[in-house]
This record gives structure tokens, sequence and C-alpha cells, in this order.
């Protein structure tokens, strides 16, 4: 996997994602003690927990109502910066959990399909998800802040800067109101936002924000992106250049030195990726 990532598509810097069963890390180790590989980022939880047998970055959440199911969460994450520190990757890029709620997203992307975007029943079900989760944040994002306080505090002893990752689904946390709040809230330098252009194109498109107005907001505070396109309404993970996400207008709303990192579907060829760093290069030479 390593070498094909290195060899064949030629990235030098390499995210371990959430799928990583604690089966390969030796491996993983060995190829980075010999320098064959460097790591930018480890994605939570990596590696995968034992009792979890499929990639699930939402396994266990700091949200959740139950302290075991917190504390596992906790654990886990220290786990995943023990691995990122290990492995010299800078960067743990977390999910935080949800408000438990129906989901709504798919919901709302069915119904764009069908031709319905805007139509009463989009706005009543869109209104009717918005009541319930300002209903229900507070606490949760209560247990949230309670548990990235501790992430942050080891993290930082071992070096690691933490972003929070922008979320797909309306009911996940935080969103983006409450995103800058929690940051000054941490007041760390190593809690920053994370970036993700697929998802936050898929907000947009529901109506829920303006993709460029968010990054003009939160831009700066950006540690790193996952980068891919989306075409309308929501097939993401897209190689860039291949969708609708107006690269040329956001990027330079991040830092200079932003991490960027490819994060594609695995329908996606060779050819395909290598193409949008080729033109990824020709329009930033990053």
């Amino acid at each position: 996997m390593l070498r094909e990532i290195k060899g064949e598509l030629g990235f030098s810097r390499i995210e371990l994602g959430h799928g990583i069963r604690i089966s390969l890390m030796p491996g993983v180790q060995k190829m980075h003690e010999a320098g064959e590989v460097t790591f930018s980022s480890l994605h939570n939880f990596c590696p995968l927990p034992l009792e979890v047998m499929h990639a699930s970055p939402d396994c266990y959440k700091f949200s959740s109502g139950a302290v075991a199911e917190r504390e596992r969460a906790v654990k886990q994450t220290f786990q995943t910066i023990d691995f990122a520190e290990r492995l010299g990757a800078p960067f743990v890029v977390l999910h935080c959990g949800e408000v438990p709620m129906n989901p709504i997203t798919d919901e709302l992307i069915a119904l764009m399909k069908a031709g319905q975007l805007l139509s009463r029943e989009y706005v009543r079900r869109k209104i009717n998800a918005v009541k319930k989760r300002e209903a229900a944040a507070a606490w949760h994002l209560e247990r949230v802040k309670e548990c990235l306080r501790r992430v942050v505090d080891y993290a930082a002893a071992k070096d690691v800067r933490l972003g929070i990752e922008a979320r797909r689904g309306y009911e996940e946390m935080p969103n983006e109101r409450e995103l800058p709040a929690l940051l000054d809230q941490l007041n760390s330098p190593y809690a920053g936002y994370w970036h993700d252009f697929g998802h936050i194109q898929i907000k947009e498109n529901l109506g829920f924000l303006d993709h460029q107005e968010w990054l003009r907001t939160i831009g700066q505070r950006a540690f790193g992106c996952h980068l891919q396109d989306c075409v309308w309404p929501a097939q993401d993970h897209q190689p860039p250049f291949a969708g609708d996400v107006d690269l040329e207008k956001l990027v330079p709303l991040l830092p200079a030195d932003c991490l960027f990192v490819w994060e594609m579907s695995p329908r996606k060829t060779v050819e395909e990726i290598r193409r949008s760093v080729s033109t990824w290069q020709s329009h930033f030479d990053r």
C-alpha cells in the first residue's frame, strides 16, 4: 500500500487512515525506520481499535452520553497520538461526535437528486433538523470540550497537533458555528481546524453555508486539508479539478504552510490521480 502511494502515485508524504489494523503497524513502522516513507498525519483512530472489525472513525465519540464510550474514545485517541509521535507525523485528524438525532443529510441529498431542492418538503425537513440539533447540542458539546481538553494536553506533551475535521453530516459536531468558539476555549497552538473540501461543498450545496465565506472565517486556523472534489450534489472524494469545487478561489484563503492531503475514492485510477496532481502543481506550485 505505502509503496504504491509513493512509487506509482508519486506522493512524498502519506496520511495513515482510520482503517489501518494494528497488525499492519509493525510493517509500517519498519518502512518508516528504514527511511522509505514519511508520514504527514494520522486519522483517528489509527490503528483501528482491536474490537472494531471495519474502518470506523466514529466508533467511539467524545460527544457520547455514556461515560465508558467517551473514556474509550479518549484512550484510543491517546494511542493514535502515540503512534503519530513514533512515526514522526506532526498531525492527527479528529472527528468529535454528533448530536443524537435522525441523520438528515442523506435525506436532503435524496430530495435534491429528485429535483426537490428548496421544495416545501425539503425546507420542512431541514428546519425540523435545525430545531432538533439546536435544542440538544449544548450538552453534547460540553462533553466534547471535556474530552478535547485532555486530548490536547496529551498531544502537546508529544508535540503533535490536532486538526478538528469539517464534517459532512449536519448532526455531526462541532458544526461551523460551534468550531471557532471551541478553538477559542481550547486556546492551544496544538488545536486547530482541518478543512475537507468535499464535506463543506456538500454543505454549501445543501444550503447550510457558503464555502468561501466559511474559509474566510476559519481558513487561517487550518493546519491541513483533505483535498477532494465534489460533483453536484454530493459525489465527493473525486480527484481535484474533476468536480465543482472552485479551488482557485478557495485555496488562497488557507495558510501558506497548510498541509494538503489527497483523499480519493479507492475507485479512482492512477491516471486520474496523477492528472489531478499535475493540474494542482500548474495552478498552485506547492
